[in-house]
């Protein structure tokens, strides 16, 4: 099969050499040996001239039109043969070379389409390791790292010269919590393509995530010996320090990294966890303090600094700092999970769109809780003004969802946050205090609650849920952390 995991140069070739036996078999057609010459000559102009007679005699052959394809990929025209394709599997459509053929140019294209025609590719010949391969990445880049498992575990060997699909591999184990499972992977990655520096930061993040930090930092001594380390290189090795309980070299790894990179948020959110963990409030303060100064409009840094004032019983200035990242990113302060939700139905950042996806649904699954959340989540994230035809739709969504599903705290919080604007105190707060049932570390609710209790002046709850927020908003630092250390390994823009 043709494959984006074969050097582009080579493609062509082995795609002849596997598609010509089968069109000689099947065809008598005197024509058909020309044009394979040419091709093999790599003489594509020659070739088309000899097809563009051959399919006026037989346009019905899905050979002829494979053929086609392959002349227009050789010309560079990945357009014209994917119609030459199609054109070949409307004939036939369980023509396994153009369903190669053109699972190929769909996948290089990173479009959706690929993924039905490498799915039929796999029902005519089931193991395929290619089309397995492919799906794998496929599945890894929609963020399905389940089934991205299952394929790149039915890829065989041929994974292994491809370091980029390896090391998505193997996030998606570490994701699915089976570290132990994803060391292997990269141990191979490293031992393939020991020159690597994601590879080799793949390992200590694995080494890191299984509880061995001394093993994490030998892998990553290499990287770090260079004089001139990444900065992902010395925020990892920071991390490690701090595991092995060596915080002075940790903070020292830290400081160092930030020095080189200033407007880099996520050190100075690191610097504060390990100034939480230490009681180093202030000194934890100080430091966010300077990365304001770069970076004023930081959400990450606001919510870092209001949890550290919450542990020095400075409450005013805690709630001002969660307000401030409240403005700045009304994302932050949603779960994980809920904020993940949204955002599969975002579509791109486009609500309208996002918002005709999710009414579809609703007419073919009107008692599905989630897609009226959804709906609700997403109208209230446009903004609409109170008592206009959309807020008021978000209301009924929100109120629709909570009565199909009374523990659904995502959509209590939109409700709440959609009384709070309303100037309805009474009902934001038992909103928040539902979902707080559901789910005791619900930040949302926690920070709806406290703007609850300060607009109707009682104030006696308010440290207590302060702490509350710290202590959650801590935790989920903490996991995203830990998550982004591994996620780093992988690089946007990179080739293998």
């Amino acid at each position: 099969m043709m494959s984006a995991f074969i050097p582009k140069k080579h493609r062509l070739i082995l795609a002849l050499l596997a598609f010509c036996p089968v069109i000689f078999a099947q065809t008598a057609t005197d024509s058909i040996g020309p044009i394979t010459v040419a091709l093999r000559s790599r003489e594509f102009e020659q070739a088309l001239q000899l097809l563009h007679p051959a399919l006026q005699a037989s346009p019905k052959s899905p050979q002829l039109w494979t053929l086609q394809a392959l002349a227009f990929s050789g010309k560079g025209d990945p357009k014209q043969a994917l119609v030459s394709y199609q054109r070949a599997l409307k004939i036939v459509p369980d023509y396994l070379p153009a369903l190669e053929g053109a699972a190929e140019i769909e996948y290089e294209n990173g479009s959706k389409q690929a993924l039905p025609l490498l799915q039929h590719v796999l029902r005519l010949k089931p193991g395929d390791q290619t089309s397995h391969a492919m799906l794998g990445v496929m599945a890894y880049k929609r963020g399905d790292c389940a089934q991205a498992v299952k394929d790149f575990e039915q890829s065989g060997p041929l994974l292994e010269a491809q370091p980029a699909a390896m090391r998505q591999y193997g996030v998606c184990l570490m994701d699915l919590k089976h570290p132990e499972k994803a060391i292997p992977i990269f141990q191979r990655i490293l031992t393939s393509h020991p020159d690597d520096p994601r590879g080799r930061r793949g390992l200590a993040a694995v080494q890191l995530a299984v509880g061995e930090p001394q093993d994490a930092l030998t892998t990553l001594q290499p990287l770090l010996v260079t004089g001139d380390p990444e900065v992902s290189t010395m925020q990892l090795a920071a991390a490690a320090y701090e595991a092995d309980k060596d915080t002075p070299n940790g903070v020292k790894m830290l400081h160092e990294a930030i020095v080189k990179d200033p407007r880099n948020v996520a050190l100075y959110v690191d610097f504060a966890n390990i100034a939480m963990t230490h009681q180093s409030f202030q000194t934890g303060i100080d430091m966010i303090n300077a990365g304001l100064d770069l970076q004023p409009e930081a959400a990450g840094l606001f919510l870092a600094r209001g949890v550290l004032y919450v542990q020095l019983a400075e409450y005013e200035k805690a709630e001002s700092d969660f307000e401030k990242a409240e403005q700045l990113d009304p994302q932050q302060s949603v779960s994980a999970a809920a904020q993940g939700m949204v955002a599969e139905e975002k579509n791109r950042n486009d609500p309208d769109i996002a918002l005709a996806t999710v009414r579809s649904k609703l007419l073919k699954k009107p008692s599905d809780p989630f897609l009226w959340y959804l709906q609700a989540a997403i109208l209230s994230q446009k903004a609409p003004p109170s008592g206009s035809a959309e807020f008021q739709q978000a209301i009924q969504s929100a109120r629709k969802a909570v009565a199909l599903q009374p523990s659904l705290s995502a959509a209590h919080d939109v409700l709440a946050k959609l009384y709070l604007q309303l100037g309805q105190s009474g009902l934001a707060s038992k909103e928040c205090r539902l979902a707080l049932g559901y789910d005791p570390k619900d930040q949302t609710a926690l920070y709806h609650l406290v703007l609850v209790l300060r607009k109707t002046g009682d104030k006696t709850e308010i440290p207590d849920l302060l702490k509350r927020l710290a202590t959650a908003r801590q935790e989920a630092t903490k996991e995203e952390a830990e998550h982004n250390r591994y996620k780093l390994v992988v690089e946007r823009g990179t080739s293998d």
